[in-house]
């Protein structure tokens, strides 16, 4: 039973951590490699897999799951930045990591130091990378990936300047352009609509400023499209590598129409990889009538008992779930109580049969038979999962099993 489970680590430590499960995101990327390259399918190669760690792995912690995908057979892996692109490579994954929102000026040399490859999102950055490049020495040249704007308005070269891009990446002897790719705002809507529409739009944008690279001489190298909603839904994206992000750590995205979510699931069936837990350290009786953490939000409708849970929104309980969630406790749900405090969390275990100071909660995840998965939390306060699952802080001891 939850409530009596024995500490996971020996030493003594604040009772607050996350249970990641390589064995499941393993599983899981095995899935997404096997269902984008169904059997029926006649090609050359089959589809390489960039696995997304980027924001700590998505909480999950970047640097040793992308070991651990690396040992499984990730291809490539995508990070945000220079430093998060230099903690995978120091912690020895060898394979190929892109740095998707690129560099800023000063930091070219680093990436070309730790074999980092970049991404280039404006013109002006192809001199600077050059530059770098050319520092280096060798007659190897470095390697980036063109991000293309086809419409999200964020970071990319528009996709009309194909023309420019070429012009100025013929000046640049050191580069060697080795994948395109683009980011799509909205593949997982499908509601006849503008928004619904978007994704077709964003394709036919993509191919048109790919086959002026090629009437231009240029060899994109590696194409890619598909984010985890678009590998899940939408095949014709799947070019020749795919991004998943979300999928990987066991959740879907939210479709709209909702209906979409369990076709969805039901395609590819996911397993959950983490789950966050914390032990109950104090519990008090309190009367009815009682206020119970700041501003008294929560009052006792009756004689009630109150837990207090060693976690709070510094280590990635969410706040806004103070009065509206729950967390599992042996087997069942308990509601959680008042503002939620950076460093404690209040529930009411009245209805908690036998609930003590050292049962273990779990916040989002699995226990047991029973799952509290972060897409159904996240849902219940209008974000995201991966507001939830990038929410649990570097404070919070990761502890990793097969």
């Amino acid at each position: 039973m939850a409530g009596t489970r024995k500490s996971p680590r020996k030493e003594v430590r604040r009772p607050v951590w996350a249970e990641v499960s390589l064995g499941a995101l393993a599983q899981n990327l095995e899935a997404i490699r096997k269902y984008v390259n169904p059997p029926h399918e006649k090609r050359k190669a089959p589809r390489k897999i960039l696995s997304i760690v980027k924001g700590n792995g998505y909480g999950h912690g970047g640097p040793e799951v992308a070991k651990a995908l690396e040992k499984a057979g990730s291809d490539w892996f995508g990070v945000t930045c220079t430093d998060e692109g230099i903690a995978v490579r120091q912690n020895g994954v060898r394979n190929p990591i892109l740095v998707l929102t690129s560099f800023v000026p000063g930091e070219e040399s680093r990436l070309v130091e730790h074999d980092l490859t970049a991404v280039i999102h404006r013109c002006e950055q192809l001199e600077l990378l050059n530059r770098a490049a050319a520092r280096r020495g060798g007659k190897k040249r470095v390697p980036f990936h063109l991000k293309i704007d086809t419409g999200m308005n964020r970071l990319g070269v528009s996709s009309t300047d194909m023309d420019c891009f070429a012009r100025q990446l013929g000046k640049c002897k050191h580069l060697q352009l080795t994948g395109i790719f683009s980011h799509f705002a909205s593949s997982e809507v499908f509601t006849n609509t503008a928004v619904g529409q978007q994704t077709r739009e964003q394709e036919e944008r993509f191919y048109a400023a790919l086959e002026r690279l090629r009437a231009l001489g240029i060899d994109p190298g590696i194409v890619h499209l598909a984010n985890s909603a678009a590998i899940v839904t939408r095949p014709e994206t799947w070019a020749d590598m795919v991004r998943p992000g979300a999928i990987l750590y066991g959740y879907h995205p939210g479709y709209d129409p909702p209906e979409k979510r369990e076709e969805a699931e039901a395609r590819l069936p996911l397993k959950l990889v983490m789950s966050l837990r914390a032990r109950i350290i104090s519990i008090r009786t309190v009367p009815a009538g009682a206020g119970v953490g700041y501003n008294a939000t929560f009052v006792a409708k009756r004689p009630s008992r109150i837990g207090v849970l060693a976690a709070g929104y510094g280590d990635g309980i969410h706040r806004s779930l103070g009065n509206r969630g729950s967390v599992l406790l042996r087997g069942k749900l308990a509601p959680i109580v008042g503002i939620i405090s950076m460093d404690v969390t209040m529930i009411d275990v009245t209805e908690i049969e036998g609930a003590e100071i050292g049962d273990v909660a779990t916040i989002h995840g699995t226990d047991g038979a029973r799952s509290l998965p972060a897409n159904q939390v996240a849902r219940s306060i209008g974000t995201v999962t991966s507001d939830l699952l990038c929410a649990v802080d570097q404070r919070v001891p990761r502890l990793y099993f097969p």
